[in-house]
């Protein structure tokens, strides 16, 4: 891997440019970062790597996780509050989820919706009733886990999946809404620009950062301090192998420029990092699918209740169950999916009887005849006593039966160059120890002055749990003060 080591004030004979602020990273919470810097007064450059701005960010679905009381919670008819908030998300993003930060973030979502709506990011008050990853429609709220056991006895079910007014992908709408509010600030940007390492003056003070232009060196000078908003490091292989190696071989959920150089270049100079091997895990199973049958292990074992949000059964799957995976489901079942919440997925083996299926799936003989018998017996009283299923999607299993493949896919991310793919993606949460104003600690746990940081290059709110739209959430909301703070630099 290239050199990561800080460049002495000393040494640079004369800045390319200066700025007050100087954000490297232009997704959501780069842009975040860059709108509330420049409102606040600050001169702000934004340095971007790849061509144009929006990152990752821009290839997300959009969801944002936002609650609290919104203006679309309450046009749904639902009634949330802070402290319901809080509970499901701590227990969602749990163990060990950063309370302090968690508490903000509830305690300011309201505020962080209608700072969305400000900057003209629409969201139509109508609600998608249905499990999915994704809704195939411009509702604007979802449920993202909320009414799932056991979240159900944790908390109050709410949904709060705020969803911009499109059809399916709403990041890069997000992102052009954000770029737009940044760039009306006044913050300015250079494009093809790759930040490589930090400037450090002799008091130990970031005062800036070395790039790569087209081939040639260029310096910026930051008078009041660096944001880094770089991504997280999903698609460097080595950083992988080092933290996060259970993402090693399966897809990636990013722009393929999430190489973890803002963690390295803040490491090299001293910078703590947090929860560095804590990932999100996406598997290609169609949760409108399981909901109406069951998922199972290679073993044909059922593990998870399947209504759950889908990132917890993909991470259940992939990080403790062996495989291959399977979506069971009966006639029944695939006929009372909705078209629209297909996806195009269909079984690849089918079956009379469940002898003949788990036979073709190269499952031991009764192992799935045994699980959907147990399973039969408790649906047909409305129970689900191992894995507390919501009782509404519990009926039995009867012949013909199928089984779909998540290896196959559905287009969020998981194949390779050669079309195959393991039927997971996903991408790392852990990265650089912030407070909650973004100023990077250092191993001392004190701040490292002039450097910042927010979004998947710092380590946020999360600590062994995701649930959608956290991402974007943390990012815009930790960028919004990481901005507001180093605006304040003298």
């Amino acid at each position: 891997m290239r050199s990561v080591e800080p460049v002495a004030t000393g040494s640079v004979a004369a800045f390319h440019h200066e700025c007050d602020v100087l954000v490297v990273g232009f997704g959501c919470a780069g842009a975040a970062a860059a709108y509330e810097a420049a409102t606040a007064g600050a001169d702000v450059l934004v340095l971007e790597r790849a061509g144009g701005p929006g990152g990752s960010s821009a290839m997300s679905g959009g969801e944002l996780y936002l609650g609290g009381g919104t203006a679309v919670q309450r046009a749904c008819g639902f009634e949330d509050d802070p402290d319901n908030m809080f509970a499901y998300l701590a227990a969602a993003l749990g163990p060990h989820a950063d309370a302090e930060k968690l508490r903000l973030y509830c305690d300011g979502s309201v505020e962080h919706f209608e700072w969305f709506r400000a900057r003209g990011v629409p969201f139509n008050e109508s609600f998608y009733d249905a499990p999915s990853w994704m809704p195939p429609t411009t509702d604007g709220l979802m449920w993202l886990g909320e009414n799932a056991w056991p979240y159900t006895t944790l908390a109050r079910p709410v949904p709060r999946g705020h969803r911009p007014a499109v059809e399916s992908w709403g990041g890069r709408l997000l992102m052009e809404k954000l770029v737009e509010a940044a760039r009306a600030a006044g913050a300015a940007c250079h494009t093809d620009t790759r930040a490589t390492n930090l400037v450090l003056g002799a008091d130990g003070r970031v005062a800036g950062v070395v790039a790569r232009r087209y081939g040639e060196r260029v310096t910026y000078r930051a008078r009041r301090g660096v944001v880094l908003t770089t991504g997280g490091f999903v698609d460097n292989e080595e950083m992988l192998a080092d933290h996060a190696p259970v993402l090693i071989g399966h897809g990636k959920v990013s722009d393929g420029l999430d190489d973890g150089g803002g963690i390295r270049m803040a490491t090299a100079i001293g910078a703590a990092t947090r929860r560095m091997g804590e990932v999100e895990i996406a598997m290609t199973a169609l949760p409108a699918m399981l909901v109406r049958g069951m998922l199972v292990n290679g073993l044909g074992r059922r593990f998870i209740n399947e209504d759950v949000y889908p990132g917890l059964f993909s991470v259940a799957a992939v990080r403790h169950q062996p495989g291959p995976y399977w979506a069971i489901i009966d006639e029944e079942g695939y006929e009372d999916i909705p078209a629209r919440d297909l996806w195009g997925v269909r079984p690849v083996f089918v079956a009379e009887t469940l002898a003949e299926l788990e036979e073709s799936l190269g499952m031991p003989p009764g192992a799935l005849e045994d699980t959907v018998t147990v399973y039969n017996r408790h649906a047909e009283r409305g129970e689900d006593p191992y894995f507390h299923k919501d009782p509404k999607w519990l009926r039995p299993l009867k012949g013909p039966f199928a089984a779909a493949d998540p290896r196959l896919g559905f287009g969020m991310g998981d194949r390779d160059s050669a079309g195959k793919g393991t039927g997971a993606a996903g991408f790392t949460l852990g990265g650089l120890r912030t407070t909650v104003d973004g100023e990077v600690l250092n191993q001392s746990g004190r701040p490292i002055p002039g450097l910042y940081a927010a979004g998947r290059a710092s380590s946020g709110m999360h600590g062994e749990g995701y649930i959608s739209g956290t991402s974007l959430g943390d990012g815009t909301f930790f960028g919004r003060r990481a901005g507001r703070a180093v605006a304040r630099e003298a």
